[in-house]
């Protein structure tokens, strides 16, 4: 290993401001079966170390695969030099590394289960999912599991260890009938080890994606123009993710790319409008307990009552804005540097009963499950597809609708919702931005927004 003390003393020096040093150990299982044929049988171990430099306000990062103190000393020296001379680093000692502790534990490690019984649940996984409709054309099923191991440590001495285990189950199914082809999707899984994957989880996964598909191949296309819309609980969270999560990410709420910019204490929402960004959900797929610069996690309150309370911050934006980092600071790997991130992002309960939303509506769309989609997070608007759709007619849920899609503006549609449930339901994801990936969740009651612009392929029912 190597003395982390001595190349943090090369790296710090001249303007800098922050230092830090990130290893990392990752070792993964990824398994691809597609029509009855497994495409990839990966087991992999990844580490490294990345170092980092921070001067007013730039960063300055390398990254390299090895251990040795000679070639993290030689990467330190070299980043060094984007500071201006003239200080140098006193003499640091650690303060010794805390181990981060989880309030939840895992029971099966997933890599003591043998590959042999992964594949065999994945293989098992599409045999059900056929047995249950003919008109499956097409299965693909991917399994992952990771166990990544950290140590950070900054120019403060504070040093944290973490392990974080990690397991998803995805499915794609594509069906045809009458020539017209559907696809479907669905993942589970989060901060869980092997025994999330019990025969009920399995079954549960399998059924869903199968009834969706069945309900597309029958569905009417969906009508075009302005509904009222109601977001189900099960839609997940991907609204307020996209349209509104990653605008209020520091990076871009405090840079002048989100339509959110310098609205903090301002009134943004419906006062029935609450959103938290919490990392410390038992299980769920965004938890940790520090995060990637080694903050420890937290319950971040973004709006409150409707009004913008705070972004997401990693260290880089705190320093710049004088602020404290919300914990937010997240990397996919020691190859990348941190920026602000979502951890577990949601809508907290209101107080209506989800029945009585449903039955407020006339003529609306209930969404039950909603696909990809562009997010311009300088103007607030969106576009998404929605996956699982059906038609309200005088407050009773009627025929699923196809090729639809949902269009408008965040900020717009945060103001509008008038109807928020008492229920919750989560989605699960895997976050893209700059170039890197991150785990996350979020999450949303049953939401009622009294005028949305649908759209589809015709302006009227079949």
């Amino acid at each position: 290993m190597f003395d982390e003390s001595k190349i943090l003393k090369v790296l710090i020096g001249g303007n800098a401001v922050y230092g830090d040093i990130f290893a990392e150990e990752k070792t993964y299982t990824h398994i691809h079966l597609e029509s009855e044929r497994i495409e990839k049988v990966e087991r992999a171990v990844d580490k490294g170390v990345g170092i980092r430099i921070i001067n007013p306000w730039k960063t300055f990062y390398g990254s390299t695969n090895s251990f040795d103190e000679k070639d993290l000393l030689e990467l330190a020296k070299g980043l060094s030099k984007f500071s201006m001379e003239g200080k140098s680093m006193p003499d640091m000692k650690t303060q010794g590394y805390i181990k981060a502790d989880y309030p939840f534990s895992i029971t099966i490690d997933p890599h003591s289960v043998t590959m042999d019984k992964k594949i065999k649940m994945v293989k098992g996984l599409e045999s059900l999912v056929k047995r249950m409709d003919r008109r499956i054309q097409q299965v693909r099923v991917i399994y992952r599991d990771s166990q990544q191991a950290i140590k950070i440590l900054n120019n403060d001495g504070a040093g944290i260890e973490d392990n974080r285990t990690q397991v998803v189950l995805n499915i794609l199914l594509i069906g045809e009938e009458h020539g017209e082809m559907q696809t479907v999707y669905e993942a589970i899984g989060g901060f869980y080890g092997f025994e999330f994957f019990t025969d009920n989880i399995i079954e549960g996964l399998a059924s869903k994606t199968v009834k969706r598909l069945a309900g597309l191949l029958s569905a009417i296309e969906a009508p075009m123009g302005t509904k009222t819309v109601v977001l189900a609980s099960e839609a997940g969270g991907t609204m307020i993710h996209e349209a509104i999560g990653h605008g209020l990410e520091a990076d871009l709420a405090m840079e002048g790319l989100s339509c959110y910019k310098g609205m903090r204490g301002d009134k943004m929402a419906s006062p029935l409008i609450n959103v938290v960004d919490d990392a410390t959900i038992p299980h769920a797929r965004g938890t940790y307990a520090y995060d990637d610069e080694g903050i420890r996690s937290a319950r971040t309150v973004l709006v409150e009552n409707g009004v913008l309370k705070n972004y997401l911050f990693d260290r880089f934006h705190a320093l710049k804005y004088g602020v404290n980092s919300t914990g937010n600071g997240r990397r996919e790997s020691f190859r990348f540097k941190p920026i602000p991130r979502m951890s577990n992002t949601m809508i907290l309960p209101g107080k209506d009963d989800p029945s009585a939303i449903i039955a407020s509506v006339d003529d609306g769309v209930y969404v039950v499950k909603m696909g990809g989609g562009q997010v311009d997070t300088v103007r607030g608007d969106f576009v998404f597809e929605i996956s699982e759709g059906y038609i309200i007619e005088k407050g009773h849920v009627g025929n699923m609708i196809k090729n639809a899609t949902m269009m408008g503006n965040g900020l717009k549609v945060l103001q509008e919702i008038d109807m928020v449930g008492n229920d919750l339901g989560f989605g699960i994801g895997t976050c893209g931005k700059d170039g890197q990936g991150v785990p996350v969740s979020d999450a949303q009651p049953t939401l009622r927004i009294p005028e949305i612009v649908v759209g589809g392929r015709q302006s009227s029912q079949e």
